[in-house]
């Protein structure tokens, strides 16, 4: 039980600094670069802003999951699905406005 709460904050953690890697200093290299190849030079700040805040909102679902199996094991799925869904949308939607498509 504490090995597996162990592995999901070290995940989390490593979602959120990315993520934070990604919106503050907007490094969109950590990206694969078919993610940021038709992304505007001017819309690098907006682009890096939303995706690296999605990454912090997944990483976030996860943190809240391992913190609540240390509680209560039963509810672990309501934080990281939460995260993860919200995340992705905000990334999808990143995606679709500034790159155009997912993958191009």
């Amino acid at each position: 039980m504490i090995f597996g709460v162990l592995i999901e904050v070290a995940v989390s953690a490593a979602c959120i600094v990315l993520g934070l890697l990604i919106w503050k200093k907007q490094k969109v290299s950590l990206l694969h670069d078919y993610h940021y190849r038709n992304v505007k030079r001017e819309d690098i700040p907006a682009y890096t802003r939303q995706i690296g805040i999605g990454l912090i909102t997944v990483g976030i679902g996860i943190l809240i999951t391992g913190l609540l199996d240390l509680v209560y094991s039963s509810l672990w799925w309501i934080p990281i699905l939460s995260g993860f869904l919200i995340g992705m949308c905000l990334m999808y939607q990143a995606q679709k406005k500034y790159n155009g498509s997912i993958m191009s």
